[in-house]
């Protein structure tokens, strides 16, 4: 089952085509007459009235909140003819997917009982093929959420306070003490090309020029070669076990080689940052939730500014980062 929202209309894509159903946003449902509720679930519409009239013979559904008579316009021989139809809402297509004996039928009922069983456990849905063709919704449901968590710190109590940000109170306290607590991290074997980095930031630093937020001596390297050997760093080995064995090790060095050597003329901040999460995208290494771009460029400002006798100090808090600390 696939549905998507284009204006006001909810596309239905069945397996035997797709459906064009109304929608109604503001009551969030969307509407359905017999003839589309039978072409859904692979039934003749006598099927779907009879699993109407049950429905609220029995009171499973109060007819007046659950369908409407909308006007349908349909093309008959050239002549254009309107009509009344009943249509009902997302409720009712539920209930009839429920009761219909058909193969469709049972899909819907196995994707509708995943779908809430989904819903129940994590407390959200996510329809992954929609993400990616509508993202903007995906930002604006992501900054509801922000919204809400914002919220519900501001009306509760100071302990709400406390609890939310305490991984803070210990990393903070960790940090001063030199003695991080860091999760167990990712072993993993991975390969990746200098080239491929090398085309990768060449596309970064055209995107950055085009926005005259840089110049043509960004990425460029003072010495041909030294983000590839930056690169082989990561993954030398000594007494054939490597110096970094972790995912997030590789990429923390990543990050740090590549600010504080200076490689290249200009944008060794920018250039170390994208590096680092290029890295860990090649990887697939799930960082989205764990480094904003907020705490990239946080970190990526430390890194820069710190002292190169306090480089553990500094791996340490990416990696923590990274695995989520304590």
């Amino acid at each position: 089952m696939k549905k998507e929202k284009i204006s006001n209309i909810v596309i239905y894509q069945a397996p035997n085509g797709a459906i064009e159903l109304k929608g109604d946003f503001e009551k969030e449902t969307v509407w359905a007459n017999r003839m589309q509720m039978a072409k859904i679930f692979g039934v003749n519409p006598q099927a779907i009235s009879k699993h109407i009239r049950n429905i609220y013979r029995e009171k499973e559904l109060e007819r007046e909140s659950t369908s409407s008579k909308m006007e349908l316009v349909q093309n008959e021989s050239g002549r254009i003819v309107k009509r009344k139809v009943d249509n009902y809402n997302l409720d009712v297509l539920i209930a009839v997917g429920y009761r219909i004996n058909s193969v469709i039928g049972t899909k819907f009922r196995k994707w509708a009982t995943q779908t809430l069983k989904v819903h129940i456990t994590k407390g959200y849905t996510i329809n992954k093929k929609l993400l990616q063709k509508k993202y903007s919704l995906f930002q604006e449901a992501l900054s509801d959420i922000q919204k809400i968590s914002q919220n519900r710190l501001l009306s509760n109590d100071v302990l709400e306070l406390i609890k939310a940000f305490n991984h803070t109170w210990f990393s903070l306290d960790a940090f001063d003490k030199e003695n991080f607590k860091i999760k167990k991290q990712t072993q993993k074997s991975i390969k990746v090309e200098a080239q491929k980095l090398y085309q990768d930031l060449e596309i970064f630093k055209k995107e950055l020029v085009a926005k005259n937020e840089t110049t043509i001596f960004f990425a460029q390297e003072k010495q041909k070669g030294s983000l590839e050997g930056i690169l082989g760093n990561i993954f030398q080995t000594a007494f054939r076990q490597e110096l970094y064995p972790s995912i997030e090790s590789k990429a923390a060095h990543l990050l740090y080689f590549i600010v504080k050597n200076h490689p290249f003329n200009d944008g060794n901040k920018r250039t170390g940052a994208f590096a680092f999460i290029w890295f860990l995208q090649k990887a697939k290494y799930r960082f989205i939730d764990k480094i904003t771009p907020e705490a990239l460029t946080v970190i990526t400002l430390l890194i820069a500014t710190s002292n190169p006798k306090e480089k553990q100090k500094m791996i340490d808090l990416v990696i923590l980062l990274l695995t989520g600390g304590k």
